[in-house]
């Protein structure tokens, strides 16, 4: 339960900003420079929790990968939007390869952690 209510404060805070900002809950609606502003917080919130559950001595859970998987999906919704409509996406492309290494990073050492 800890975990959750600690991954949970990046979105809440991030969603937060953008209801007192844009005054809407729907981040894909935002034009580019407001979506990357909201996705980047959203992703160093979010690392920030994992980077102290690391520091805690707490175990990675499932939770986190879901947690990373929607985030994920999130962008790539919007790159998919962005496409759609013609407009350039290299900053959103690079953010998610990123997000993709660090994520897959994350993943390999779970694993490994579940093996032994």
């Amino acid at each position: 339960m800890k975990k959750l209510i600690i991954h949970s404060l990046p979105v809440v805070i991030s969603l937060i900003g953008l209801m007192a900002v844009h005054q809407t809950f729907n981040p894909v609606t935002l034009k580019g420079p407001d979506f990357l502003r909201f996705y980047l917080i959203l992703l160093l919130g979010f690392y920030a929790s994992l980077f102290m559950l690391n520091f805690l001595k707490e175990t990675i859970s499932g939770a986190t990968f879901y947690f990373a998987g929607f985030i994920f999906l999130l962008g790539i919704i919007k790159l998919i939007r962005g496409i759609m409509l013609g407009k350039p996406v290299g900053f959103l492309v690079m953010i998610l390869i990123a997000e993709g290494i660090v994520t897959l990073i994350f993943i390999s050492g779970y694993v490994n952690e579940n093996i032994k």
